[in-house]
């Protein structure tokens, strides 16, 4: 028959079994925990170059184009998992402007965008898919006048990232999508004579994007 285990060779083992598992258990915590935070990269918005322009029918027969430019937010950018990544922008609408002091300020009264009542649009990303290479698709909600509904963004980039003169690391994409102006209460229009109105009622939305990386302080 075999000879029996020492017992304190039986306990030394014991420990040895008790320590292994715990490093283990420590070893998946870390992988769990730190990874997800580690592959997060947060973009800031540059309001001083980035617009959200618009195009709209005037008269069923010319273009008005404008754009806003006070937009904020950020992009959390997950780097191991783009589905995981957020699109947070708020717009000043009051920063509407056509080059027409006379149109903007109609544009931001009751009749359009009402800007003392709801003076900002925001998006908010609820859906980020890679469509190819340099190419995503954002789904996500887009709040106009009090109204959210939601609009699926076209995504060209985000580009390669550069550093700037005073070692910021920057990138840029741009955005299109098109949405009816009546869907979000901007209601307003006039007929002409001989059929048709005064302005249309889909409007084409490009943002142009420039984002700067924030550094860990």
């Amino acid at each position: 028959m075999g000879q029996a285990m020492n017992p304190a060779s039986n306990n030394v083992l014991s420990r040895k079994t008790a320590f292994a598992k715990l490093a283990v258990s420590a070893a998946l915590a870390a992988v769990m925990v730190f990874p997800a935070s580690a592959a997060t990269t947060t973009w800031q918005i540059d309001p001083a170059h980035t617009a959200a322009g618009f195009a709209v029918k005037h008269l069923m027969i010319s273009t008005v184009r404008g754009q806003f430019k006070g937009v904020n937010g950020a992009v959390v950018w997950d780097d191991q998992d783009i589905s995981k990544s957020t699109i947070d922008v708020t717009i000043d609408a009051k920063t509407i402007d056509t080059s027409e002091p006379k149109r903007d300020e109609d544009l931001r009264s009751e009749k359009f965008f009402d800007t003392a009542k709801y003076p900002t649009i925001t998006f908010k990303s609820k859906k980020i898919e890679n469509v190819s290479a340099g190419k995503l698709k954002v789904t996500g909600d887009l709040t106009i006048r009090g109204v959210t509904k939601e609009v699926v963004l076209d995504i060209e980039g985000p580009s390669n990232p550069v550093k700037d003169p005073w070692g910021n690391t920057r990138i840029a994409a741009s955005a299109t999508t098109k949405v009816n102006r009546q869907d979000y209460g901007v209601k307003w229009n006039a007929n002409i004579d001989g059929g048709g109105v005064v302005v249309g009622d889909d409007v084409n939305i490009t943002i142009d994007l420039e984002m700067i990386k924030k550094t860990a302080k």
